[in-house]
Order: C-alpha cells, then structure tokens, then sequence
C-alpha cells in the first residue's frame, strides 16, 4: 500500500450521529482534521458518507423499494452537505458531486470535474449514491474509485478490521491483518456487498478496513502505522 496518491474515505452516517440525535461535531471535526494533514501531503481525498442515520429503507416494507432507496440518497447528501461545512470550518475546500442534478448545492458528477476539484486541493464528497435503486453506497464508493483511478478505498467502521465471527458475540474471534477479497467473498465476511466485492476483484481495488474511534486511523491508514485489516485483490 506504498506511494498511495488518491484515496475514498467511506464513513458510515450512523457513527457521525450522536445517541441523542443531531451530528456529533466533535467527531467531524476530528475527521477533518485528519484529512487536512493528508491532503497537506499531497494525498487526493473522495469521501462517501452512507445515510443510516436518517433511513434505512431496506427495513421498511411499507413503500416501494425504488422510493426507499431514493430516500436513502437524500440522506447521503444531507450528510454530505453538513459534514462538508464541517470540513470547511477546519480549514478545507470542498465540493460536493451527485450524479443527479440537485439544484444548487451541489455539482453534477463528472470525472473531468473530480479530477479538477482534486487539482484545486478540494476534498470532493460523493453523495447520492449511484443515482439508481438496488445498489448500496458500497457500491457507490467502488464505482467512485474505480472511475477516478484510487489507489485504495479506506473503510472507517465500528470496529477495528476485520474478524472471522463477530468479536462482540465472540470473544475468540480472529482478527485478520490482511486478506484477500476472495477470502471476503467465501467466508461472507460481509465488508462490502457482493455487487462492491466483485467490482473490487474484477478492478483490483484494495481496501483498508479500520476503527472509526481509533486515534488518528485515517492517517495512520496512510502513514505506516496502520492497525486494521488490508483487503488485497492480487
């Protein structure tokens, strides 16, 4: 994971929330603060932010899926419009892409205009998804990488990589410092979906899974100094 130039952040919108509601600042400000130091090293950063906190269509059966997933993208851009404000009061630029128009705040999604943005030093946010129902934002975040040319998708979770069984119900459970997305796939690790992993096995897109709560986990991501777990692709 050497000479790693461009980068998408994927954060869940769940743990940007507080437990009583609203958006936890302190956080924000602290995951700003840790994508200035890398965009200060000349590193590109997308972000992509899921909208779990707001809604969670796949659990309602009460409206069409094509509408609950439509919801599902306002939510991501919601997030991405408050969190990059965030971004801004730490002192970065920003922009914010959706691969539909969505009046004046926000941009029409491009690859030309990315790479721009990235030229400028902006930390450019992915929101809305693909635009399309039927896929999750972890199939957004690959497609992203994968147009844009990243060099890795880092994935800021709950906990701090990835384990064979669930660490919170099994106190034996295995953590792996590194694995293949095969290996993801087999033994339904549940990382990313099955449409994201097979996108990252057919375009060798690596991940980097890490805990969210860990001091300094972004850069440390990049920075050698890394404690989660490395999906490789070879």
């Amino acid at each position: 994971m050497d000479n790693i130039k461009r980068v998408i952040l994927k954060l869940s919108g769940e743990a940007l929330a507080k437990k009583e509601g609203g958006y936890n600042d302190e956080l924000i400000e602290n995951i700003a603060n840790q994508v200035k130091t890398i965009v200060n090293k000349g590193t590109d950063v997308g972000v992509v932010i899921g909208g779990g906190n707001y809604w969670r269509g796949r659990s309602n059966d009460n409206i069409d899926r094509t509408k609950a997933d439509q919801i599902g993208m306002l939510a991501t851009i919601m997030n991405c419009i408050y969190v990059s404000e965030i971004f801004r009061s730490q002192g970065l630029k920003t922009n914010i892409l959706t691969p539909f128009e969505c009046g004046s705040m926000t941009k029409l999604f491009s690859k030309d205009r990315a790479n721009k943005y990235f030229e400028k030093g902006m930390v450019v946010f992915f929101a809305g998804g693909t635009g399309h129902p039927y896929f999750s934002t972890d199939t957004g975040i690959v497609l992203r990488a994968i147009e844009l040319d990243a060099d890795a998708i880092l994935l800021a979770k709950a906990i701090d990589g990835i384990y064979d069984s669930d660490p919170k119900l099994n106190p034996e459970a295995k953590k792996y410092d590194t694995i293949s997305i095969n290996e993801v796939v087999e033994k339904k690790l549940g990382v990313i979906d099955m449409t994201a992993s097979v996108m990252c096995m057919e375009n060798k897109m690596p991940l980097m899974v890490f805990g969210l709560e860990e001091e300094n986990s972004i850069v440390n991501a990049l920075s050698g100094k890394f404690n989660g777990t490395v999906v490789t692709v070879d």
